[in-house]
C-alpha cells in the first residue's frame, strides 16, 4: 500500500534539514499565530518610543549633558540590534543628546567576549564608526547593594557612570527568567561574576517544581527587576520578533510596565495550546538558536509539555560552536548518569551544569534524540541518542511504533506549547 508522505524543511544552523514523514504519523504542525501583515519595522519602534509606557518620552528626559548608556544583546541573541538603534538615536537627538555623550555597551553575562568585527556587524557601520562602543566586563563592576533574595547587585561601571541607562532587546521565552528583556540586560546581562552566580543558583530550588518559561511573575523576573531598579535603569526599547527575525512589535518606556505589556504580546503569538503526542520533532529554528548545544536545550525544553511521558524528542540543532560553555561540558563528561547530573545538581549549583541537570530531567521522562554536527561522544555524554539525520531518528522511532503520534515545532525557540 503506498504510504502518502510530506516532506518537512527543519532549520538547521543557516541550512535546512529535510524530512519525509507519512501523512498518518503526523498529529500537528507547531506553530505560533505569527502577524501576516508587517508593519514597516521602524515605524513600530518610532510608535513605541512616542508613546512610551509609564514614561516620559526619552527626547524630554535627555538634555545635551546627558550621559548616555545604551546596553545592547550579544551575538548569542537573535535581537536585530542594528534596526532598533537607529529610531532610538533619532528620539535621544530630538531632545540634543550628542554622540560623544553616548557609549553603546553589549551585555555579555557570562558569555565569551566578541570580535571587533562581530561588534560592528551587530549595530551597523555608521553607528559603530560614530558612537563609542564597549564590551562588558565582569571584572569591572562596582556592588551597589543586594536584592531581597541575596543576589549582590554588581553592575559594570561604564554602565553605573552615566546619567541615563536604556537598555535594548527582545522579548521571548526564557527556560528561567520566564521572559528575555526588560531588567534581564542589566541582571545577568552587564553584572559582576558573582551576582551572575548568585542569580542563577536560586534555579536549584525552583529545578523540581512547575517550568518557569512564560512565567512573567516568577520570583528569578523578581530578582532582575529589584537589581535593575536598584542599578537605576530608567527606559526600555523591547522588540518581539517572528521565526523569520522580522520585528512584529515594540514596546518602550518604564522597565518593568513596559516589559509586561512585552510579555503579553509573545504570550498571545507564541504559546500554543497542544494534547502531548507520543513524539515531538523540534527545531530549534536555526541560527544563532543552535549556535551551541547550552542555547539549543532552551528549544527541548519548550517541547517537553508537547509529549507524553515514554515517549521520545527529536532535538535538531547544529551546534557550529559546539558545547558551548566549559562547565556543561565537564559535567557532560563527569555526570554518567541521569541521575548522577540530578543529584549532583541537588547538592551543588554550578553554573552551566544547570544545564545538564535539565536534559537529565528530561533523559529520565523521554527518550531524547539529537541531531547535530556535535560527535556521538559528546552527544551520548549529554544524555542524548545520536542520530545522523533527523529522518535517521523518526525511523528508529516509527520502527518500535509504527502507529506514532508526531508534533513537529519547526521553531522550537519561539515555541512554547501549553498542555489543554
Amino acid at each position: 500500500m503506498e504510504t502518502n508522505m510530506r516532506k518537512i524543511s527543519l532549520a538547521f544552523g543557516n541550512g535546512v534539514s529535510e524530512l519525509n514523514i507519512p501523512e498518518k504519523n503526523i498529529s500537528s504542525l507547531i506553530l505560533p499565530s505569527e502577524p501576516e501583515k508587517k508593519e514597516d519595522e521602524t515605524l513600530l519602534i518610532r510608535k513605541a518610543l512616542e508613546n512610551p509606557i509609564k514614561s516620559e518620552r526619552l527626547s524630554e528626559i535627555v538634555t545635551p549633558e546627558t550621559k548616555i548608556a545604551i546596553i545592547v544583546s550579544d551575538v548569542t541573541r537573535p535581537t536585530p540590534t542594528a534596526k532598533i538603534l537607529p529610531p532610538l538615536l533619532e528620539e535621544l537627538y530630538l531632545g540634543g543628546a550628542k554622540d560623544e555623550n553616548i557609549t553603546i555597551v553589549f551585555a555579555l553575562g557570562l558569555h565569551r567576549q566578541q570580535t571587533e568585527e562581530e561588534c560592528r556587524k551587530l549595530l551597523g557601520d555608521e553607528i559603530s564608526r560614530n558612537i563609542r562602543f564597549v564590551q562588558h566586563d565582569r571584572n569591572k563592576c562596582i556592588h551597589i547593594g543586594e536584592t531581597s533574595f541575596g543576589t549582590p547587585v554588581e553592575v559594570f561601571e561604564e554602565v553605573l557612570n552615566a546619567d541615563l541607562i536604556i537598555s535594548t532587546g527582545t522579548v521571548e521565552f526564557h527556560y528561567y527568567a520566564g521572559y528575555g528583556g526588560g531588567g534581564k540586560s542589566v541582571l545577568p546581562g552587564v553584572s559582576s561574576e558573582k551576582a551572575v552566580l548568585s542569580f542563577h543558583s536560586h534555579y536549584s530550588k525552583l529545578f523540581e517544581g512547575e517550568p518557569l518559561s512564560g512565567r512573567a511573575e516568577s520570583p528569578a523576573r523578581k530578582d532582575i527587576e529589584e537589581a535593575a531598579g536598584t542599578a537605576g535603569l530608567r527606559f526600555i526599547l523591547n522588540v518581539i520578533i517572528n521565526s523569520r527575525k522580522e520585528i512584529v512589535a515594540a514596546v518602550a518606556g518604564d522597565f518593568i510596565a513596559a516589559h509586561r505589556e512585552g510579555t503579553r504580546y509573545v504570550d498571545s503569538i507564541y504559546k500554543v495550546k497542544v494534547e502531548p503526542a507520543d513524539v515531538v520533532i523540534v527545531s530549534c529554528g536555526g541560527f544563532p538558536k543552535d549556535i551551541n548545544l547550552y542555547q539549543a536545550t532552551k528549544a527541548l525544553e519548550n517541547a517537553v509539555p508537547a509529549v507524553k511521558t515514554g515517549g521520545s524528542i527529536v532535538l535538531v540543532a547544529e551546534c557550529s560552536e559546539g558545547i558551548g560553555n566549559q562547565v556543561y561540558e565537564c559535567w557532560n563528561r563527569e555526570c554518567r548518569s541521569p541521575d548522577d547530573a540530578i543529584e549532583r545538581f541537588r547538592n551543588i549549583f554550578e553554573f552551566g551544569g544547570h544545564k545538564s541537570a535539565i536534559v537529565a530531567r528530561a533523559a529520565k521522562q523521554f527518550k531524547l534524540y539529537l541531531f547535530s554536527k556535535l560527535s556521538e561522544e559528546e552527544i551520548r555524554g549529554a544524555f542524548f541518542i545520536p542520530a545522523k539525520s533527523v529522518q535517521e531518528a523518526l525511523e528508529n522511532i516509527l520502527a518500535e511504533n509504527p502507529e506514532a503520534k508526531v508534533h513537529i515545532i519547526p521553531d522550537g525557540g519561539w515555541t512554547l506549547p501549553v498542555r489543554k
